[in-house]
């Protein structure tokens, strides 16, 4: 009895440990400034992950569910979709109607946001849920002090959207992004460039690129750069090392073929070791369509927490 006693206890004590270990690995994940920290420096070796629409393989894409399934995975970004109601509301949607992700039809732009709070979205295999369309209000207060966000289809809406993160406090955790020269975001939203981070986003191969990357190192230094790489024999990958020693990171998408030279997610999905591709190019942020698979490739190489 005595030694059963004792094998009781040494489990409960181990228990305690470990469940003390993964609540401290879950507050580490959700410590923001360590992840601005970590987006700021473009030379640290940990990986930056971004979820594409939020965690949407288990919610629907832009819920308030997606973005919380990867805060609870420890995920550090989350990109996310912005589109301007009827009654000048911003909501979360990426296509420019209504069709595809909810029960109802109709351009974004003809409906009130009251109308489309009564609508509920549709997930990844087309099945009717009980979610609803967020503001990004609802979105950026969600993800307070928990997660980074990127902000797309946001450019043209860019003050408006400052608004909302500047009375949710949020603005050292967003990016705005672009594909626009740095005179053109200067001339723009020039007042704003001091108080949020802009990314510009390139298309790969272009004859301009390096005059605009530099361009942009010179005069702005952004947090990041985003490429579109349409090949991986693209010569101008090798400038990716010099990008991030230059103070800014080099952000790719795992999305679609398209994007990255072939290196894509659902290649990963039957052979992890495709995203090898990414470490050995030097880029430091990688959003993709498969949260869960691509942290556990990091963290296998100790890349991520």
């Amino acid at each position: 009895m005595k030694k059963l006693r004792l094998v009781l206890i040494l489990l409960i004590v181990f228990g305690c440990q470990e469940h003390h270990k993964t609540v401290n690995s879950f507050k580490k994940k959700l410590d923001i400034k360590a992840l601005i920290t970590n987006l700021e420096d473009s030379k640290n070796k940990d990986v930056i992950v971004v979820a594409h629409r939020g965690d949407w393989r288990n919610a629907p894409e832009n819920s308030m569910q997606a973005i919380k399934n990867c805060i609870d995975m420890g995920v550090d970004m989350v990109e996310i979709d912005v589109r301007e109601t009827k009654d000048g509301e911003l909501v979360l949607m990426h296509d420019l109607t209504i069709d595809r992700t909810t029960n109802a039809k109709g351009f974004v732009k003809d409906w009130t946001l009251d109308s489309l709070k009564t609508l509920k979205l549709i997930d990844g295999l087309g099945i009717e849920t009980e979610h609803r369309i967020p503001t990004l209000e609802e979105a950026l207060l969600l993800s307070k002090n928990k997660i980074l966000i990127n902000l797309d289809k946001s450019y043209k809406i860019f003050d408006k959207c400052y608004e909302i993160m500047a009375k949710t406090q949020t603005l050292d955790q967003v990016i705005i992004k672009g594909s626009k020269t740095r005179q053109e975001v200067e001339d723009e939203f020039g007042q704003y460039l001091d108080k949020v981070y802009f990314m510009p986003v390139l298309f790969l191969p272009s004859d301009d690129n390096e005059d605009v990357v530099d361009d942009y190192i010179e005069n702005l230094k952004p947090v990041a750069f985003e490429f579109v790489i349409e090949s991986d024999t693209i010569n101008f990958l090798n400038n990716f090392k010099a990008i991030r020693e230059s103070g800014s990171s080099v952000w790719v998408n795992a999305l679609w073929p398209h994007h990255n030279g072939g290196h894509d997610d659902e290649k990963a999905a039957l052979n992890i070791n495709v995203y090898d591709w990414y470490l050995e190019n030097d880029i430091d942020i990688i959003q993709t369509d498969r949260p869960e698979l691509l942290l556990k490739y990091l963290r296998s190489k100790k890349l991520h927490d």
